[in-house]
């Protein structure tokens, strides 16, 4: 089994985005410091609010927090359609479609600064 750790600032808000937009079930809901959600391939997503232990401040003084280009890959069937129905809800994506020798990809934000790339298999 795969679990990956996002942290986000509104935990709610990061649910309903990976629920809405990509089929992930919810497995644990925790208020606002934590929930899982458990994609239909098995890759279970910790999302990590403010109030979690992993949003810790660091010995250094540096904070946890949303963002950066790390991501989880979603491979879809049809990337034209994913992406056409998540814009016409309101996701945001950092590019267009690009395509490359393996197929073709776009990086959406899961609303609180996390990278989803969506992938399309040539």
């Amino acid at each position: 089994m795969s679990t990956v750790r996002y942290l986000v600032n509104d935990v709610d808000r990061a649910v309903r985005f990976y629920i809405d937009q990509l089929g992930f079930k919810l497995e644990t809901h925790m208020g606002s410091a934590f929930a899982m959600v458990r994609s239909g391939d098995g890759l279970l997503l910790w999302l990590s609010g403010p109030q979690s232990s992993a949003a810790r401040p660091m010995p250094d003084g540096r904070c946890p927090e949303p963002g950066g280009w790390n991501r989880i890959v979603i491979e879809v069937d049809n990337l034209d359609a994913r992406v056409a129905a998540m814009r016409a809800a309101g996701v945001f994506f950092r590019n267009d479609i690009v395509t490359g020798p393996g197929g073709k990809q776009i990086l959406a934000e899961d609303g609180e600064g996390n990278v989803v790339e969506l992938f399309e298999a040539r």
